[in-house]
């Protein structure tokens, strides 16, 4: 486990969910239903992370149009991007 798993808050978390980008919120909505409540700590260090990234390069990984190149995030990307 990573230390920095220990301090996240999943409330924090899941308000970093809120986007800009519409369709990038409605595919958080739904993860935030399905998905967010499961996640480990680890997981949700690699979702904080990954929350960092702008709107447009989280959209364009999910979507398919723009290749993760980031190991750590990719699990999140797998769930973002189911339907």
């Amino acid at each position: 486990m990573r230390s920095d798993a220990l301090t996240i808050n999943r409330g924090r978390v899941r308000w970093q969910c809120r986007r800009a980008l519409l369709e990038l919120d409605l595919v958080f909505q739904r993860f935030l239903e399905r998905d967010f409540d499961r996640l480990t700590d680890d997981q949700l260090a690699d979702l904080e992370d990954l929350l960092r990234a702008d709107d447009y390069d989280i959209w364009g990984m999910v979507n398919g149009s723009k290749a993760c190149e980031v190991e750590r995030w990719k699990e999140m990307i797998g769930l973002l991007s189911q339907r």
